[in-house]
């Protein structure tokens, strides 16, 4: 069984740094990822992907990348059970496994 993906699209924002209550390092980023078809009304979609980065990865992007930049996200899906309001809800995010800088923004 396999449980790999990988991303291509824009930074929403500029990532943040924070550190959980064991130490560890994380970030969470959006990645803007126009789809490859074109809507009824001739336009390009875009899906909005949350993805969840670790330590040293999460150290790196913080440092290096920026909104607007290009960036692939190798990683995988993880599910995750949270009780919001008295309610257990199942939620599903994209952990990075590995991210590479491929260009900085549009001007």
């Amino acid at each position: 069984m396999l449980n790999q993906s990988v991303i291509v699209g824009r930074l929403v924002k500029d990532p943040e740094l924070y550190e959980t209550e064991n130490g560890n390092k994380v970030t969470n980023i959006t990645l803007a990822v126009p789809r490859s078809y074109k809507n009824v009304d001739g336009e390009y979609d875009t899906d909005f992907i949350s993805c969840t980065l670790w330590k040293g990865i999460a150290e790196n992007a913080v440092e290096y990348c920026h909104k607007g930049d290009l960036l692939g996200v190798k990683g995988r899906l993880q599910s995750r059970n949270i009780e919001e309001d008295e309610m257990n809800k199942t939620i599903m995010e994209f952990v990075a496994e590995k991210v590479t800088y491929l260009s900085s923004k549009k001007n």
